[in-house]
């Protein structure tokens, strides 16, 4: 079987496996009533949201995890069908659905509830799995540290890796995080994003980093089949943490991680849209530059629908996914 038939089963395995439990899982988070809080802020018929089933980023995390340590296990059988450098943002993947879990139950059922675990620590938290992660990228892996289209060969960056790394690591788990906020669009984004980086991989010859991709694209898809609108499940930081930093993990693995400025291009809006929000406010004291941040709440106040919003957004970035891909081939 050549390689692009077989991420594409991985993909298809993977997606069959998520939608086949998400069932079961829907059943468990009603019954613990584990449901989402809206923000007063927040659009008005946001509020049809409340209660729906949240944490669901487990329902696509443990059938990545249980394919993938399946798939390295066969190694004792005497096959080889995945490299055991995937283990990296496997356990990054788990490392950051933990942290979003600590915080989606501090906002559910700790002592800040509706506010989630303080923004310091959780901050604290992903800045020090990313360095951590940062270092064995560079001196156990060895990872191309830059790639650039049109330039041959790899760019070193020296110990400048490690805050780069770090910095890009950090910065995609919370740019997702802010992008899940309407019914499937950091799915959708994720998915698509994930989709192109894993072909990067193909073409690099990097298959193990590509089967790992796509199986987290037919997870992510199984998880969809439950979150598209109106959506019956959210994936909760639980997953968005995840699928961020994840997703820099796997750019960094190609060397390609300039092309996350295009692939990525949702995402980093809506990350922009909130520290321009942000630094407006303070600067002019109490106006704001947009209706509302996110951008995707923009938007929804200036009149699109949720449903526009959200195929809108995948349109770009679809589009943007084929334009790095192909950047990547100059």
């Amino acid at each position: 079987m050549n390689q692009t038939a077989f991420v594409l089963s991985l993909a298809m395995l993977s997606f069959v496996m998520t939608v086949i439990w998400g069932t079961p899982l829907l059943r468990i988070l009603r019954h613990f009533r584990i449901g989402k809080l809206i923000r007063v802020d927040e659009p008005g018929h946001h509020n049809v949201k409340m209660g729906t089933p949240t944490m669901g980023g487990v329902l696509f995390i443990l059938p990545v995890l249980l394919l993938t340590g399946l798939l390295n296990a066969a190694v004792f059988i005497g096959l080889e069908v995945i490299g055991r450098s995937v283990l990296v943002p496997l356990i990054v993947f788990i490392g950051y659905a933990v942290l979003g879990a600590l915080d989606d139950w501090e906002g559910l059922r700790g002592k800040r509830r509706g506010e989630g675990m303080r923004a310091r620590t959780k901050f604290l938290a992903q800045v020090f799995l990313a360095v951590g992660t940062a270092f064995v990228l560079k001196y156990l892996l060895e990872v191309p540290e830059m790639r650039l289209p049109g330039i041959k060969g790899d760019i070193e960056l020296g110990l400048w890796y490690i805050p780069i790394a770090a910095f890009i690591i950090v910065s995609e788990s919370n740019a997702i995080n802010f992008t899940d906020g309407l019914d499937g669009l950091a799915g959708l984004i994720s998915a698509t994003a994930f989709a192109a980086f894993g072909g990067i991989a193909l073409m690099q010859h990097q298959e193990y980093l590509a089967r790992f991709c796509f199986t987290v694209v037919g997870a992510i898809f199984g998880f969809l089949w439950f979150n598209v609108h109106p959506a019956e499940l959210f994936m909760g930081d639980t997953g968005s943490l995840a699928l961020g930093a994840t997703l820099a993990v796997v750019a960094l693995m190609t060397g390609q991680w300039p092309l996350l400025l295009v692939i990525a291009v949702i995402p980093l809006s809506e990350a922009l849209s909130v520290v321009i929000q942000v630094t407006y406010f303070k600067l002019t004291k109490g106006k704001r530059f947009f209706k509302m941040a996110p951008i995707h709440l923009h938007f929804e106040l200036l009149g699109w629908s949720e449903t526009q919003v959200v195929q809108r957004f995948w349109l770009i970035g679809l589009l943007a996914a084929m334009v790095g891909i192909g950047l990547a081939l100059v």
